[in-house]
């Protein structure tokens, strides 16, 4: 079971929430450094994913691929990695480059689980902020899915 915790922070043009999954922050750091396990979860439900590129170090880039009713990509580096305990990562979409956010997970062990706190900025206006919140917790939700062995539909 994840809990989730999906509440925006008060500060407008953040994005922040968090998400408690039953497996160890090694198991969760995983399903991000990996592009085989990245791309079971990634995307929105209904979606499929590809990964393009995907250098998981400080410094190395990455370039994925979301597949369903709309295609889109998105790229970025990764300016941080600390094994199981943090990942920073710029975002930006390949239809819109010139707007990039920043992206912090940062891992934490609750006893045998993982508390997962997501933060992007900054956003351009309170709309597309709550649709990140939508498409990231859709993510989030397959990544329990992955994490529990259950389809990732």
């Amino acid at each position: 079971m994840t809990a989730r915790t999906d509440t925006v922070a008060a500060q407008s043009l953040v994005l922040e929430f968090s998400r408690v999954f039953d497996a160890p922050p090694a198991l969760v750091f995983r399903m991000w450094s990996s592009p085989e396990h990245l791309c079971r979860w990634w995307g929105p439900k209904g979606f499929t994913s590809s990964c393009e590129t995907h250098e998981f170090r400080n410094g190395g880039s990455y370039h994925l691929l979301i597949h369903g009713h709309v295609e889109d990509g998105m790229t970025g580096t990764f300016r941080e990695v600390v094994e199981n305990e943090r990942i920073v990562l710029t975002f930006a979409w390949d239809h819109d480059p010139d707007w990039q956010t920043l992206v912090t997970v940062t891992l934490k062990p609750e006893g045998d689980r993982t508390r997962l706190t997501f933060r992007q900025e900054p956003f351009l206006d309170v709309e597309t902020r709550d649709s990140h919140l939508g498409g990231w917790g859709e993510c989030l939700d397959r990544l329990a899915d992955a994490l529990a062995g259950r389809p990732v539909l």
